[in-house]
């Protein structure tokens, strides 16, 4: 079961890293958390949104499902600090406080209104050099690769967890579709004397019913009562979702895939039991399904 469960990976993890280089302190931090595609959202600390593409990029290449957050803050020691006034925003807000002038009833805002305003008022480092910015930016990027292993790791580590849980319900689900298939309703005496019962009891209701109606009837009773196809298809899915977990990989949709299909033919059996004690099987199908179905929702 172990060597099985490495390969899972489970959309769930976390990392954290820290560094310090010459001129600044790094801190990444990355949260993983199930999603149906892959979100990446990205915080950036002041002055580094030019690594922004290559980071969404490195996400996008080692993950393919999960909604991520990663955080990169960045505090320089080697430079100084000084308020700017960011004259294209400065510009946007002033037109736009003209244009509404006139159409609404307010008083103008106030200076320290305006300033308020996010990108109007800028904090921006000075003091280092090129060659310093380019040594930081090379380690938060070295940084961030390094956060990326941990939290595939963590999420490697989650996925042993979860699979273990899933194929243990597999195999709860394989044992009570044994039990459903080996079950003394099923046998043929059994299931031939419900179908003469319920055929007497058409006849008596309808004396005139000529035989080939009744043949008719019959067949069409055994057929509605008949669960070994749903059986049959259970026993595949549970086939199928056994390879899919020694293969390995990013299966999660596909395991939720066949969780659906395995609680397809748990409502089917319920809906053409013809037994108290094979409904209470499906009923316990169905209740393990659901348990299988939450565990697939964080694999990735």
């Amino acid at each position: 079961m172990r060597a099985l469960a490495l390969r899972l990976s489970s959309m769930t993890g976390y990392a954290r890293a820290t560094a310090s280089v010459e001129g600044a302190n790094i801190q990444t931090e990355i949260k993983s958390v199930n999603a149906r595609g892959l979100d990446i959202r990205l915080r950036l600390g002041g002055g580094l949104d030019a690594l922004e593409p290559r980071i969404r990029r490195l996400l996008g290449d080692r993950l393919t499902r999960g909604s991520i957050n990663c955080t990169v803050t960045l505090q320089r020691d080697g430079g100084t600090a000084e308020l700017v006034i960011n004259q294209q925003a400065l510009g946007a807000v002033l037109d736009a406080i003209d244009a509404l002038s006139g159409k609404i009833e307010a008083d103008r805002p106030r200076l320290d209104g305006i300033l308020g305003i996010k990108g109007v008022l800028e904090t921006r480092e000075t003091g280092l050099t090129a060659e310093v910015e380019e040594r930081i930016h090379a380690a938060i990027i070295l940084q961030v690769e390094t956060c990326i292993d941990d939290l595939i790791e963590a999420r490697r580590q989650e996925g042993a967890r979860l699979s273990e849980v899933v194929m243990a319900q597999i195999n709860e689900i394989e044992r009570l579709t044994l039990a459903a298939l080996n079950h003394p309703a099923r046998q043929r005496d059994v299931f031939a004397r419900r179908i003469s019962r319920q055929i007497a009891e058409l006849s008596e209701a309808d004396p005139h019913l000529s035989e080939e109606r009744l043949h008719q009837e019959a067949l069409i009773l055994a057929t509605k009562a008949d669960i070994r196809e749903e059986l049959d298809r259970l026993q595949a899915h549970i086939d199928s979702a056994r390879q899919l977990i020694a293969g390995g990989g990013a299966i999660g949709r596909k395991l939720d895939f066949l969780a659906q299909e395995f609680n397809r033919e748990a409502n089917t059996l319920c809906s053409k039991s013809h037994a108290v004690e094979l409904t209470a099987i499906g009923l316990d199908l169905k209740s393990v399904i659901d348990q299988l179905r939450e565990q697939v929702a964080n694999i990735e």
